[in-house]
């Protein structure tokens, strides 16, 4: 099922004044169905992704979304690959099922192509630097979420919207569509913040990452 108004302006943390402005303004996919307005749930990952400015961290009430699953625990359960070979996009994917695919008990080759199948449709480079690979094609079979941090041996060319190479990617694996979405709406607001961005540029370890994303997820919920 599609999004409604409520849906979406819980996953971007706006007002429903907010969303209604950009649907009169075309500034976000949408349509009407008996006269109530719906969402694409494909075209809004896309559009998460690409328009950068409009999914900047607000603090109102609709952060409750953006921390009912927590991006601290997902990203505890997946691991931390760094200097990951890889000189184009469908290699660093491929090399990097490699060496996850084992843990969700897939061929990699299997993830990779519908990891890849969704880069075709639309790069998940979102700018400055990361990408969010995801593909909705695939939820886990355990009750929680995983994502996983890669960065690159040398930054790639990723297809992102500002035409900057890729130097650190979050595999996305959610085990439930609603938990796909809203770690998404998360990551986005996460990768859109500049001092998160410059840290992501020093490839923090896996802990560093960690202690900096329970303090950024901290400050959410006391300002909220």
């Amino acid at each position: 099922m599609d999004l409604k108004l409520e849906d979406v302006a819980q996953l971007l943390s706006v007002s429903l004044e907010t969303v209604e402005g950009w649907i009169g303004e075309r500034k976000i996919p949408s349509y009407k169905i008996d006269g109530q307005y719906r969402f694409s749930r494909q075209e809004i990952e896309s559009w998460m992704l690409q328009e950068r400015e409009l999914v900047e961290p607000k603090i109102t009430d609709h952060w409750e979304g953006l921390h009912k699953f927590s991006l601290y625990r997902a990203l505890n359960r997946g691991a931390l690959y760094n200097n990951l070979k890889g000189k184009t996009k469908d290699e660093l994917i491929r090399n990097a099922m490699g060496q996850m695919a084992l843990a969700f008990g897939l061929d990699a080759a299997v993830l990779s192509d519908l990891l890849l199948d969704r880069e075709r449709l639309m790069s998940t480079g979102m700018g400055g630097g990361i990408a969010i690979p995801h593909t909705r094609d695939f939820l886990l079979r355990q009750h929680f979420d995983i994502v996983t941090v890669v960065y690159p041996e040398e930054p790639i060319e990723f297809g992102a919207i500002d035409a900057k190479p890729v130097h650190t990617l979050f595999f996305l694996f959610a085990c439930a569509d609603t938990h796909h979405l809203e770690l998404l709406a998360k990551l986005a607001h996460f990768a859109n913040s500049e001092p998160n961005r410059r840290l992501l540029e020093e490839r923090p370890t896996k802990q560093a990452l960690l202690s900096h994303v329970r303090g950024w997820e901290q400050g959410i919920k006391s300002c909220s």
